[in-house]
Formats: C-alpha cells, structure tokens, sequence
C-alpha cells in the first residue's frame, strides 16, 4: 500500500486540499490502486498548496500545488511511485525555503497526522512529559527559566519568572490557561500547530501543571478556529484515553485535566485579563493589575496564561534540556520563532527560524519577494498594532530588543508586506479605526483617543491646518501609550506614528523625517 499525506490545514482546505483528497481517493478506487490517504498538518509552503506527498522507498516525495484537474494525469503518470512531471517538487524537505528552518516548536507538523496518539509518540512525543513526572516541580521550572523561553506572544515576558510565581503562590487550587485566540492579522501559528500537531500543545500544557501543581486546564480557542476545535478535540479524547491526561497520569499519581472553551469573537480577550473575565463568562474587560494573574487569576486562583507558541515550546525543553533550547538565537531572545509571511509577498507561509535572521532575509531570500515584483515599502510585523518598518530598516534581525531599538515590536511574528502601490496615511487610519472598532471601552485613551484618532488623520489628509493637526496627532499618541489601562490603546500609536514619521508624503507632509 501506497500513503499519501494531503494537509488538512485550514489554508491547504481553503485551497481546495479536501477536493483534491476526494479526487484522488475516488480515482484511486476506479482503478483499484492501493493508496492510503493521510490528513497531516501543513509544511508551511502556503504558496504550494494543495500539496500532496507520495512516501516511496527513497522518502517522501512532493507534487503541487495540484488542482483537482491535475489528478487523474498525475495517478496515470505514475506518481505514486514518485515519477517525475510538471508539479513535481522532490523531497519537500529539501527546498531551501524548508531545508534552512531550524524547526524546533513546529517539527512534527507536516510528518505526522494530527490526532494519532501513535504518531506523536514515534516522533518523539511524550518525552518531555516522561522526563518531566521524574523532576520535583521546581526543577521543571528551572529548566524552563536555565532555556530563556519568553513569552511568544507579543510581551516577550520570561516563561520561566511566570511559572515561578505561579509555583510558589500558595493556593487550593491552580489553573492552566492557554491563550489560543490568535487575533493578529498576518497571524497563523497558533492555528498551524493546533491543526497540525495538537498534542505537542497538549503536552506543554501538562508539564506546566506538573511544573506549579494546577490540576485544571482550559484552551481558549479563537472562534473562528473551527478546525482547529475539532482537532484538538480529538487529541485530548486520545490522551485520556491513553492515560496522559486525567487523574493518574501514566501511573504518576499526577492529576491534570484539559479542556476546549470557545473565544467571544473579540479581539480584545486576547490580552489575558479579559480572556481570564470571558472565560469566567463575563464581558470580556480589562482588569485593573496589580495583582497579576499569577497571584489573583481565573476564578481569583493563582493561574499560569501562556499563548500557544510558549507551551507548545516546553516539551522540547523538557525532552532535550534547557540548554539545548538556549543555544539556538541571539542575546537575550532564545529558541526559536515560528514567523508568519503574509501580504504582498510571494511565498507565503511559516518559517521557523533561530532568532537573530534578519528581516531582509526573510523577506527576499526566503519569502521571494513581493508577489507583484514592485519593490517592498513597508512591512508590519507583530500585528495590527505593530510598527510598520521601512526599507532602510529591513536589516534589523529578528530580536526582541533589536525591534524595541526602532520602537518595533515582534509581537507573535506575523509579517504583513505591502508594495509601492500602499498608501501609508490609510494604513495608519486603518489602525485607529481598528482600536476604535476592538477597544473594550473600559480606559479613556484607548476608547475616546482611537475615534478622535481618525478624526485628526482625516483633517492632516484633507489639508486642514497640517501641522497643528500632526502636532494634535503626535501628542495624541502619547496620551495613549502612557494612559491605556491595556496594549491595546498603549499600542495602537506604534503603526500610527512609524506612518507618520517614515511615510510622511503619504500624509501631504514634508519627508523630512521625526
């Protein structure tokens, strides 16, 4: 029998991934070919898609992207012996888009298929968790905090300071809280691993209960993530079953529960306070801290909220040592990070790479270009409240003081392109359009700010008084990064004023820059 692995990533379906399954399943069986036919998680190679890997005596090889147009020539032409035609690719592995990742969070994803239990286990899975029942839970800690893990999902917090905290909070009862409502556009890691390799997420999750003694987890899924809900569904279904989650984890004695709760729709609940409110069932809103969730959390417990990326980077950790995780990046940014190529660009998809590659390196090397051919003008990365970055800016590596150096950020490593053709005054309207639209409302910077925002772009636009509407906007700006209550009003003014000071012409500004 012959396997095929055809991805079951929402960008591969959206692509035509499940026609093309249907097509060739249907034409396997009219000819009465032996095929299996596996759903595995996406390479990551967005522009390929629909991709099919036929796995031969030489290794796996790759065709696409395939249409369902080009399956019955490609069944007649032989490929399921890995012959040669006009989509073929080889050993996916061994493109330099794939061959130059170090692939450390995001190994598994394209090898395995998502839900089997076994799969994740002949690939190292379980690993970390194995190693982990054998340390007392400080020494899990450590490991975490000795591997410079920070938080990936835009703060860049020390994983290892919060799990401390949480570690040595006295309390009755702890809770894990995985943040998986992944709301930033040009933003797909978190889905691409809940998709495509669910229970590395899972076991993360674990090992940080064990890590501070929590007992409960919960994953608060982005609604929009109906994919990913199933998957992650039918891993945890396959963990109970198989005795890595529930009350006596592979006979350790050890307790830890998880399950799926569904997002509110809301961009703002991905700032953890007000995940922590929705999740209770309440209005997603802000909360006043100090206390942190580590201290006064989900339901007033001492609760550990990490994004998908953080956990699931903790069973490597745990498998081969903090050390190992640390000797990959540069200065105090460690590991590795799983960065997203979107936009105007014309090789789409994950790359994950070591810190310290350089923007221009991704962009061009890696990423092709724009997919128009025009030259890149400005790129945002961390988001729709990430600065945007200009030419000249684009030698920057991939690191977080690096960007904090320019007043960027790298946020959860989503790279947005835009071409010549952008007009940047627009794009800095969209964003205070875009707090005004997800603003809680709870501070008055970010609520009144954002709406008078783009009142005073709109007046620099049209030519109303220039420079006293710039000075407005400027001053504007501070207000809101030093007087939101959250980072939704502290960082809206990042987009705007990178606009304003290294796109002036697009505002009808003199280029001299700020």
């Amino acid at each position: 029998m012959t396997r095929l692995f055809i991805s079951r990533d929402s960008t591969a379906l959206s692509l035509g991934a499940e026609q093309v399954a249907t097509a060739i399943a249907g034409y396997a069986a009219s000819k009465g070919l032996d095929i299996e036919i596996v759903r595995n998680g996406s390479r990551g190679l967005f522009w390929l898609e629909p991709l099919i890997e036929v796995e031969t005596a030489e290794g796996r090889v790759a065709y696409g992207p395939v249409q369902v147009e080009d399956v019955n020539a490609l069944l007649d032409a032989g490929v399921l012996k890995g012959t040669e035609h006009p989509l073929y690719l080889g050993n996916i592995e061994e493109l330099p888009f794939f061959k130059n990742q170090q692939r450390l969070t995001f190994a598994r994803v394209g090898l395995t298929d998502p839900v089997s239990i076994s799969d994740y286990i002949k690939y190292d899975g379980y690993r970390g968790l194995k190693n982990a029942l054998a340390l007392q839970p400080a020494e899990i800690v450590k490991q975490v905090s000795d591997s410079g893990l920070r938080g990936r999902g835009g703060a860049a917090f020390p994983t290892g300071i919060k799990w401390n905290t949480v570690l040595n909070a006295p309390s009755d009862q702890k809770y894990i809280v995985c943040n998986a409502d992944e709301g930033d556009s040009g933003t797909f890691s978190d889905r691409m691993i809940m998709e495509g390799d669910p229970f590395v997420l899972i076991e993360g999750m674990t090992i940080a209960g064990l890590a501070v003694g929590a007992t409960q987890g919960y994953i608060y899924l982005r609604v929009e993530y109906p994919h990913a809900e199933i998957a992650l569904n039918q891993a945890i279904a396959a963990a109970y079953e198989n005795g890595y989650l529930g009350e006596n984890i592979q006979n350790s004695g050890k307790t830890f529960h998880l399950e799926v709760r569904r997002g509110a729709g809301a961009y703002i609940c991905g700032e953890e306070t007000s995940l922590l409110e929705s999740l209770e069932g309440k209005r997603g809103l802000v909360r006043f801290k100090p206390p942190l969730p580590a201290i006064v959390g989900l339901f007033g417990k001492p609760t550990i909220v990490n994004n998908v990326i953080s956990l699931a980077s903790v069973p490597i950790i745990l498998d081969k040592g903090g050390e190992y995780y640390r000797d990959f990046g540069t200065g105090r940014s460690r590991g590795s990070l799983p960065i997203q190529l979107a936009g105007n660009i014309k090789h789409s998809g994950l790359f994950e790479a070591a810190f310290g590659i350089t923007l221009r390196e991704i962009l061009y090397d890696y990423g092709g270009g724009s997919a128009t051919g025009r030259p890149i003008r400005a790129v945002q990365v961390g988001g729709p409240l990430g600065a945007y970055l200009h030419a000249d800016q684009f030698d920057t590596p991939l690191d977080y003081e690096a960007f904090a150096a320019i007043s960027a950020v790298l946020g959860h490593g989503g790279i947005v392109v835009h071409d010549e053709s952008v007009n940047m005054a627009d794009m800095a309207r969209y964003a205070m359009e875009f707090c005004v639209e997800e603003s809680c409302g709870k501070c008055t910077p970010c609520r009144i700010g954002s709406t008078r925002g783009v009142e005073v772009i709109d007046r620099i636009v049209d030519g109303v008084q220039k420079d006293k509407n710039t000075e407005l906007l400027r001053d504007l700006c501070n207000t809101m990064t030093f007087g939101s209550l959250c980072a939704m009003g502290g960082m809206t003014p990042f987009p705007v004023l990178s606009a304003l000071n290294h796109f002036p012409e697009d505002f009808g500004l003199e280029t001299t820059k700020a």
